[in-house]
């Protein structure tokens, strides 16, 4: 029986990419064939925004140019 796998190697085990359907202790040959890394997706902007776990004042959205470009210096914590 002749399977393809897509894996990737970490620097000490391949992890496939999809579920492997073999019983533990299976022995089999590998025979390994370097590819091209497949072009990372592009995740959504809401995505990459939730990544990036920011932290700011409650008003931040509503003032986010004054925090930017400092137009309210005289800014109060009231």
């Amino acid at each position: 029986m002749l399977k393809t796998i897509h894996a990737t190697f970490d620097g000490t085990v391949l992890h496939p990419e999809e579920p492997v359907d073999l019983e533990s202790g299976t022995y089999m040959r590998i025979t390994i064939e370097i590819i091209k890394p497949a072009k990372a997706k592009a995740g959504s902007f809401l995505q990459t925004a939730r990544s990036l776990k920011l932290e700011g004042p409650s008003d931040w959205s509503t003032n986010l140019e004054d925090y930017l470009y400092e137009t309210k210096s005289e800014r109060s914590d009231d």
